[in-house]
């Protein structure tokens, strides 16, 4: 994984100021004299504390360029071989790969852990602009504190990549249309809702303005940054999104009626569905101890149960009970209001 600091010059004495960033968000904030910064250790999946990687300490030194992109972006190494990619304004102009880091143009500093993600992220700033890469970043964290949820770190590569692209077709005249933009709206509010706030942010920091298809495109990065953990495939989120669409839909025709979309019980089928289709993407399937329960609800819940079996039969699978109970109840109380 990586880590992304960014650094403000707070005095004149070069005291540094930075946010360390979680999983979930910020920690705190930290000023360290004498070019010191606080590096992050990972002590559990959540858990994180402060440890001191000092750099330009008297008699000590200095990071020094590895490999520059452009004037605002290099990869530096400190004398421990670790290995970051820093931005600032001017950072890497006129500079040679084994000068050392101006400490006063650094403006954020990414700490590369995870080296899948750290070599396609090098390989992004080839030919990203940075101002693109640090718009990002700015959408990113915004999404971190608004989800309140990890976010894989492999969003800084996929999105980053999103962002530029859509940026290039933008330039070009291409509108970069997104066909499930009414079904992200309503089945994902938090996440285009954040995509909304990052077509300010990027309207605000490059002047283009972009349309609503393109927040409902950084929400489907946001989700599945939310989905994908290292080492786990692939999350097909625009599928998953379009089999939930038709799931509504076979209950819509069942009962003939409009769900009430602004209810607690749709919020909550909605919910469940998600984590079903985790729970399917995983092979993770679990069984009744007693169908008793199932039993009942069948014969209390007829017309939802039968419902689940039409669901069943479009997923092409066989449900475990424990899955058909709790599809069975959710479609009743998804319902319910609407058919007294």
């Amino acid at each position: 994984m990586f880590w992304v600091l960014p650094f403000f010059l707070a005095s004149p004495a070069n005291t540094l100021m930075k946010r360390v960033m979680s999983k979930s968000g910020f920690i705190g904030m930290g000023a360290l004299n004498n070019g010191a910064i606080k590096a992050v250790s990972e002590i559990s999946s959540s858990v994180y504390i402060l440890g001191l990687h000092y750099f330009g300490l008297k008699g000590g030194s200095w990071m020094i360029i590895k490999k520059i992109f452009n004037n605002n972006a290099i990869v530096a190494k400190d004398p421990h071989k670790q290995e970051f990619v820093v931005m600032g304004c001017g950072i890497g102009f006129k500079k040679s790969v084994g000068d050392e880091v101006a400490q006063d143009l650094i403006e954020k500093v990414f700490i590369l852990k995870q080296k899948d993600a750290s070599e396609k992220f090098k390989l992004l700033l080839e030919d990203v602009p940075s101002e693109y890469v640090s718009l990002c970043y700015d959408i990113i964290e915004y999404g971190k504190n608004s989800i309140e949820a990890p976010l894989s770190d492999y969003i800084y590569v996929t999105l980053t990549d999103h962002i530029n692209n859509t940026l290039k077709m933008h330039d070009e005249g291409i509108r970069n249309t997104n066909p499930l933009i009414w079904e992200i709206k309503k089945l994902y509010p938090k996440e285009f809702g954040i995509g909304l706030k990052a077509l300010e942010f990027i309207e605000d920091s490059v002047g283009k303005k972009l349309s609503e298809d393109e927040a409902a495109n950084i929400a489907l990065h946001l989700i599945n940054a939310q989905a994908n953990h290292p080492n786990h495939k692939v999350t097909d989120v625009a599928g998953q999104t379009q089999k939930i669409q038709d799931i509504l839909n076979i209950i819509k025709y069942t009962y003939q009626l409009d769900l009430d979309e602004a209810s607690v019980s749709f919020e909550r089928f909605i919910t469940h569905l998600r984590f079903f289709f985790q729970r399917i993407d995983k092979r993770k399937k679990t069984e009744l101890e007693d169908d008793f329960l199932l039993r009942q609800i069948k014969a209390k819940y007829k017309r939802a149960y039968h419902c689940t079996l039409k669901i069943e039969k479009y997923l092409n699978m066989e449900l475990s009970d424990e899955e058909k109970l709790y599809l069975t109840i959710h479609v009743h109380r998804v319902t319910e209001r609407q058919t007294e």
